[in-house]
């Protein structure tokens, strides 16, 4: 079973980004997929998932009204639209299948994609 993620990279503050993250092996039909985040120094913190029945979302508060998840639910894909970036997004981003919101609820973890966001 495999997570995968793809997209990040450099932006300006105010600027957008996409993040996708494709699984295999596994249909995660019980599963949420997520994403976590993690900063230099920091904990790994939640940042968005979308759950296994269709449609349910839930975000961090500091990324409400600027994140944008959607999951397809044939292709197990989920996708991270990131406006309005802010420099305190800055962290490497994980993809994980979870039970709940914590990472110890998440058993299948990407490598992690690098967003830097400048001022």
């Amino acid at each position: 079973v495999r997570l995968e993620e793809s997209g990040g990279g450099l932006a300006q503050a105010g600027g957008s980004l996409r993040l996708l993250c494709t699984g295999s092996g596994s249909t995660f039909s019980r599963q949420s997929l997520s994403w976590f985040r993690q900063a230099p120094g920091k904990e790994r913190e939640f940042v968005a998932a979308a759950g296994y029945i269709f449609g349910s979302k839930s975000y961090a508060d500091s990324v409400k009204g600027r994140f944008t998840i959607s999951r397809d639910y044939i292709s197990n894909e989920i996708e991270l639209q990131m406006r309005n970036l802010r420099p305190e997004d800055t962290a490497v981003y994980y993809c994980a299948a979870c039970t709940r919101i914590y990472p110890d609820s998440c058993d299948v973890w990407g490598q992690g994609t690098r967003v830097t966001v400048s001022p």
